[in-house]
């Protein structure tokens, strides 16, 4: 069961800052820097708010890369309806619907980062729909679709097991599906054909380096 503060509008507004991620200038994000609370964020703080670990308040590089190339290759998904799977701030979203997509959902099971997600359409005049339904459990669950796209999926085991067999499902009925990743420790590109690939400034405080090397993939219908 995710949490959600009294105010989640009001908690974020007051807790991390509109920013522009590095690969996708044209937007600006409610994120985390190092001048608002929570990046600094406990575990403490966290319980005390009410809140689970805000990972919606960083633009991972995943999800960066997958919002980049579709805003390069906007036919990809023009006039077509899009499902974002772990959407997390919604970046990659917000460029499907500015691509032009017909519709486009974001899915995540943590209630803030929809709340997140939706913040983040509104401040750059765009509108999702959300969905808080954990697909993986309940595939029946995810509106009929022509594009899935996820970024950063495969940071555990079970959940990297999980989601690619999930995307790979879609892959299977047809679909265009899109993976950014940017070399987590449960990925593998087996049965993944390479669409781009971008280097992406990241924190040191996030990541073990400071520019990730990040892969659009297309996941195919069989390993």
């Amino acid at each position: 069961m995710t949490r959600l503060p009294a105010d989640p509008e009001g908690f974020i507004r007051a807790n991390t800052a509109l920013e522009t991620p590095a690969m996708v200038p044209e937007f600006k994000l409610w994120l985390a820097t190092e001048y608002v609370p929570i990046w600094q964020a406990t575990e403490a703080w966290m319980e005390e708010q009410n809140i689970d670990p805000p990972y919606w308040a960083f633009c991972w590089p995943g999800g960066q890369a997958v919002a980049r190339y579709l805003l390069d290759n906007p036919d990809l998904v023009s006039g077509r309806r899009v499902i974002d799977f772990a959407a997390g701030s919604g970046v990659s979203s917000m460029a499907a619907a500015r691509a032009g997509a017909a519709a486009v959902t974001a899915n995540d099971i943590d209630a803030l980062s929809l709340v997140a997600a939706r913040l983040n359409a509104a401040a750059n005049g765009l509108a999702l729909d959300v969905s808080s339904e954990d697909w993986l459990a309940r595939p029946e669950a995810a509106p009929d679709t022509d594009v899935v796209i996820a970024g950063d999926v495969c940071y555990e085991r079970e959940m990297s097991t999980r989601a690619l067999a999930w995307l790979r499902s879609h892959a299977r009925a047809g679909r265009l599906v899109l993976l950014g990743d940017p070399g987590r420790n449960y990925f593998s590109a087996q049965g993944l054909e390479e669409c781009a690939r971008y280097e992406i400034p990241t924190s040191l405080q996030l990541e073990n380096r400071g520019m990730r090397e990040t892969v659009v993939w297309r996941v195919l219908p069989h390993p």
